[in-house]
């Protein structure tokens, strides 16, 4: 596999690269029939989900008051009845008007309430405040209409989400089984022990975070053939195949080597700073999937979440983020790559914490992803500025902030 510069591919494209690889896994992937009560929240749909009936069934009430046709006239007769949101609706006869409660339905002709605070009533006379149709009502259907398409297959579901489906009537949904991952940390200075594996448990707890199983399957050497049978026998064990470190392209880098032996490399290397050096791999005798991530642990956070995490929890659309004010001029180095710049946030201000200005002194104008990749201490940031260009002191940035990529 070439590694040339011109191969690298945008972080758009390579989250575009692991979304299908997650289609197609899915595609072959086990289901199981689950209780919406019961662990659904996290998991990947199975088929679609469309409205077994309209929600709202009836017109209903959004205030306490009477239930009314408001294109009659003042005064209406009150009816001896009132309606709760557990009643069948009474029928309302031309000129009348009838007590109704909050999330009660409407009686068929009626189409408006009249609150409670704007009504007047003497010897069973209901005057008040003229009003439009539809005033202070939840018309039926208004909410979900029969038939529509709410969920579709493959999407992964949310504990919002249960609201809705309870609302529907819909008790039992079928799903994908989630995803087992094994991690495994490559290098000789982590398996002799006089290096730290800094990243197995920290990317244990994302995929953790993301609904699914992992396992630290220890260590292998600098060595191709230990680095390919132990990738092998994680594979054999797992659905996902996490590697740390050996993703770059120096004498002693088997990971991709060994990769592109077992499987299918779908991409090495996307325009990201720092965790440029990530891959993604189909072992198809094992039908499993690999992530080599780089090994740095800050690099490995942020390529991760940035990239990795799709696989998990699916398309979730553009992330949020926060406005604040950049405190300390940033220049970029390379031009053609997304910066993942960690900032400390405080009262609206983004302080970029590395930058010779902050409590971490890394880089002083020009941002260093290598060096800081490196620094556990970075991991105090709040969140990260995502630049493709330099940043002024005083301009205004987007912040994403850990908790949502997390």
């Amino acid at each position: 596999m070439g590694h040339d510069h011109e191969s690298m591919l945008s972080r758009s494209e390579a989250v575009g690269e692991v979304l299908d690889v997650l289609d197609r896994v899915l595609s072959n992937r086990g289901t199981r029939e689950l209780s919406v009560g019961d662990g659904v929240a996290g998991r990947f749909l199975a088929e679609s989900i469309t409205a077994p009936r309209d929600v709202p069934a009836h017109d209903h009430a959004t205030m306490d008051g009477f239930a009314i046709d408001a294109t009659e006239s003042y005064p209406l007769t009150v009816s001896d009845a009132e309606i709760f949101p557990e009643d069948e609706p009474p029928s309302l006869a031309d000129g009348e008007a009838v007590h109704i409660a909050t999330g009660a339905p409407l009686p068929e002709r009626a189409n408006a309430v009249l609150k409670i605070e704007e009504a007047t009533v003497e010897s069973d006379e209901l005057r008040g405040s003229d009003l439009e149709p539809g005033t202070y009502t939840y018309e039926r259907g208004s909410n979900v209409s029969a038939g529509e398409t709410l969920f579709r297959a493959g999407e992964r579901i949310s504990a919002k989400d249960l609201v809705l489906l309870r609302d529907l009537g819909i008790e039992r949904v079928s799903v994908y089984e989630p995803f087992s991952a094994g991690l495994l940390a490559t290098g000789s200075e982590i398996h002799e022990g006089t290096t730290a594996d800094l990243d197995s448990p920290m990317l244990a707890a994302l995929v953790r975070s993301w609904g699914h199983s992992a396992t630290i399957e220890g260590t292998v050497p600098d060595e191709y053939e230990r680095t390919r049978d132990r990738i092998e026998r994680v594979a054999r064990e797992h659905d996902v195949v996490i590697t740390t470190g050996g993703t770059s392209v120096g004498e002693k880098d088997y990971v991709i080597r060994a990769l592109e032996a077992l499987g299918t490399v779908r991409f090495h290397r996307v325009r990201i700073r720092p965790g440029k050096p990530i891959a993604v791999a189909r072992l198809p005798d094992h039908d499993a999937v690999a992530f080599a991530i780089p090994g740095k642990p800050v690099g490995a956070h942020t390529v991760a979440t940035l990239v990795m995490r799709s696989f998990f929890v699916g398309d979730t659309g553009p992330v949020p983020t926060i406005d604040a004010t950049i405190t300390s001029d940033v220049g970029i180095g390379t031009a053609g790559f997304e910066y993942a710049v960690p900032v400390t946030v405080d009262d609206g201000n983004a302080v970029p914490l590395g930058h010779v200005d902050s409590p971490l002194e890394v880089y002083e104008e020009t941002f260093d992803p290598s060096v800081l990749s490196s620094s556990t201490r970075a991991t105090r940031a709040d969140g990260i500025v995502i630049t493709e260009s330099d940043l002024s002191a005083g301009e205004s940035v987007r912040v994403i902030p850990y908790p949502v990529l997390e």
